[in-house]
C-alpha cells in the first residue's frame, strides 16, 4: 500500500508544553535551575535521553546525573504526556483526506513508544495508523534509517512519503532513500534551504496534494 509515514513531535503535534512541564518538575525536585520553553523546544528531536542530556548541559547538573534525571523525566512525562499537547491545525482533516484517497498511515518518531502511543490514543490517531514505531522500539533512533524501514515493514507499505519537521527527519529520509515532505512550522533549527526535502508545506491542507504528487506515479512493488 502507498503510505504516508509521519514523525510525531513537531509534525503532527506540538508537545513542547508537556515536555517542558515534565522537565520543570524534574529540575525542581533536583534543586536545579529552570529552563525556558524555548530551550526545551530546541532540545527536542533526538529522543528522551538526548533531551535530558541537553537539559543537564544547560543547567550544569553534570553527566553523572543522566540516569537519575532521565528516570525522573520519564516518570513525570509518563504521568501526563497530553494535557497541554495540541494537534497542529488541519492534521485530522489531512489524515482523513489521505485515507479517503486510499493511502495508508503510520508514525515513526524518536519519542519513546509508550508516550507516543498515549499521545496518538488521546487524539484518536492510533486507529488510523498501521504502525507506530517509537524511539525505543529498536536499539537505534533516527536519523538511523532502521526505524523508518521498520515502520515501512510493519505498516505493509510498498511505497512511502515520509513527513517530518526537522533536520533529523530529513537525514532519516535520505538514509532510507525515501521522499521527504518537510512541515515548516515544527521544531527545525536550520533554515529551510539547508534541510534536504522534496516538498515543504506550512498548511496541512497542502499535504494530500503533495502525497498524490509523490505517490500516485510510484509503482507498487
Amino acid at each position: 500500500m502507498k503510505t504516508v509515514i509521519f514523525d510525531l513531535d513537531g509534525t503532527l503535534v506540538d508537545s513542547v508544553p508537556d515536555i517542558h512541564a515534565a522537565a520543570l518538575k524534574v529540575l525542581g525536585e533536583a534543586g536545579l535551575p529552570a529552563i525556558t520553553a524555548a530551550q526545551t523546544r530546541s532540545f527536542v528531536g533526538n529522543g528522551a535521553p538526548k533531551l535530558v542530556e541537553r537539559v543537564i548541559a544547560a543547567t550544569g547538573a553534570g553527566p553523572a546525573r543522566q540516569e537519575e534525571l532521565l528516570a525522573r523525566f520519564m516518570y513525570h512525562y509518563g504521568q501526563d504526556p497530553v494535557s497541554r499537547t495540541v494537534l497542529y491545525p488541519g492534521v485530522l482533516e489531512a489524515l482523513e483526506a489521505l485515507q479517503a484517497a486510499g493511502y495508508g498511515l503510520a508514525i515513526c518518531t524518536n519519542k519513546p513508544e509508550k508516550p507516543a502511543r498515549a499521545v496518538a490514543d488521546h487524539f484518536g490517531l492510533s486507529p488510523r495508523m498501521a504502525a507506530i514505531v517509537g524511539g525505543d522500539t529498536l536499539p537505534v533512533k533516527k536519523p538511523d534509517p532502521a526505524p523508518l524501514r521498520h515502520a515501512i515493514e510493519r505498516s505493509g507499505a510498498t511505497s512511502v512519503l515520509y513527513v517530518g519537521d526537522s533536520e533529523i527527519d530529513a537525514a532519516t529520509a535520505v538514509a532510507a532513500a525515501q521522499p521527504f515532505a518537510l512541515f515548516t512550522e515544527g521544531y527545525r533549527k536550520a533554515p529551510l534551504a539547508e534541510i534536504p526535502h522534496d516538498h515543504g508545506f506550512a498548511d496541512y491542507a497542502e499535504l494530500p496534494a503533495i502525497a498524490h504528487t509523490v505517490l500516485a506515479a510510484r509503482q507498487e512493488s
